[in-house]
């Protein structure tokens, strides 16, 4: 395996407690690159101006304030099966994370529509729902649009609420991601679509993209987030055994389809009124209620809220964390990422300004922590397009050439942090072997390409 040395330093000075916290070190910054979509019917990438990732990191004694547009560097767009009619749009949002999580011991709290969370490229995090539910009254779905308002709002009267993940697929772009009213977010793994073991979309044959990370099974999943009762969110694979132990593994949902055909009762035996019966229109899955939660001895099954406490390597003692969960073929496992109820108490919000004291965290160069990461170069041969993908989340721009047999640098292109892909356009170019070099500024990688006629 080859590896490539990928620094994050602490900062600068004095170091204390507080700038270890992971909350606080873990964002990725850009103040300088700016985003891109697609509109339909383009596979050219539209700039749109914004910057992405977030902008800056302040912290105090108990929170971290994170400034972030919700953009992300990789391609957003376009959402045509669903008709939405917005793109990503700049949120200017400040997200106030706590810094000492606690448990909630009392009564869960439900998620909720909209933000219940943040990744680590200041894309909101929503949960399995899509505000639509199901209407016994009328036969037939409420609430979301092109539907009429769910008498008393969705999970009020309506106990069958629509999966996201099933009903919208169509309306997701490459990246797994769309946008509401503007304020992009993912419901589910945020790794496109063309990295699953088993493709279950096209979009990405259309609209070329990429995610925040790519799925590496035999590497424990980088931190990709925090959600709103502070607690870190992981990619799908982590220690088997929650003490460090045990090897990499796919870390598990709790939760299971039911087997029924009709929709009357909840997984709880609670009576309810009825659903739609299950059907090719409505398939099992297609409700939340539809699944219910069964606990597992293996360590790698998560519980009730998908989570479990356990050692990571950025919580070398512990802390709780929830995985974003996917299923044998790395497509994704309800409930996704955080759910249906947190595990902490919910403090985190978005703030208009920041009311204390607070210090900048920077980000520098150095050569203190090690990162792996492997490439695949795709496809090779090749005469027309050339693709570089990284294993992994990156945390810093990697450069890559396309070199030629006489060492001349014949194409330049860039891997963005908080993506996982560039293209090189060879259709132009002779026949003929060439290298990929791979530069993270302090280390070279080669590997050897052809380009074909």
């Amino acid at each position: 395996m080859k590896k490539l040395i990928l620094i994050i330093a602490l900062g600068i000075g004095t170091m204390s407690f507080g700038q270890t916290n992971p909350a606080i070190t873990s964002w990725l910054q850009n103040t300088t690159q700016t985003g891109s979509y697609y509109n339909a019917g383009s596979s050219v990438a539209i700039g749109n101006g914004i910057l992405v990732n977030c902008q800056a990191v302040q912290y105090s004694a108990n929170w971290a304030y994170v400034t972030a547009t919700g953009v992300p560097a990789y391609v957003t767009g376009p959402f045509t099966g669903d008709g939405n009619p917005s793109q990503a749009e700049d949120q200017s949002a400040i997200f106030k994370i706590p810094l000492n999580p606690s448990q909630n011991t009392g009564t869960a709290t439900a998620t909720t529509g909209g933000n219940i969370g943040v990744f680590i490229n200041g894309v909101a995090l929503f949960d399995y729902r899509d505000g639509v539910a199901w209407n016994n009254a009328t036969s037939a779905l409420c609430g979301g649009p092109g539907n009429p308002p769910c008498p008393g709002g969705p999970g009020a009267s309506m106990p069958w609420n629509r999966d996201a993940i099933p009903a919208e697929m169509l309306g997701f772009d490459c990246s797994k991601g769309h946008p509401a009213m503007g304020n992009y977010h993912h419901h589910q793994n945020p790794s496109a679509y063309n990295l699953d073991l088993a493709v279950i979309s096209t979009i990405c044959d259309l609209y070329a993209a990429d995610g925040l990370y790519a799925i590496d099974a035999a590497e424990h999943s980088p931190l990709i987030g925090f959600s709103y009762d502070g607690f870190p969110i992981y990619g799908a694979y982590g220690y088997a055994n929650t003490n460090g132990t045990g090897g990499i593994t796919r870390i598990q949902s709790g939760y299971q389809l039911r087997n029924i055909t009709t929709r009357t009762v909840w997984a709880d035996g609670t009576d309810v009124t009825d659903g739609p019966v299950v059907s090719t229109t409505y398939p099992l899955g297609y409700f939340r209620e539809d699944y219910e939660f069964i606990s597992h001895p293996e360590e790698y099954y998560l519980d009730e809220h998908n989570g479990r406490f356990c050692v990571t390597p950025e919580y070398p003692a512990g802390i709780y964390c929830y995985f974003a969960t996917v299923n044998a073929t790395h497509n994704s496992a309800y409930p996704y990422v955080v759910g249906p109820t947190f595990y902490g108490n919910v403090t985190s919000s978005i703030v208009t300004s920041i009311s204390e004291a607070v210090t900048t965290y920077t980000v520098v160069a150095d050569l203190s922590e090690i990162n792996s990461t492997t490439f695949n170069i795709f496809p090779n041969p090749t005469a027309d397009v050339l693709v570089v993908q990284s294993s992994g989340l990156q945390e810093q721009n990697i450069v890559v050439e396309l070199v030629d047999l006489t060492g001349k640098t014949v194409q330049t292109q860039t891997i963005y942090q908080g993506s996982t892909i560039c293209h090189f356009n060879v259709s132009t170019l002779y026949s003929g072997t060439y290298f990929i070099k791979i530069n993270n500024g302090s280390s070279t990688t080669s590997y050897s390409v052809v380009i074909a006629e």
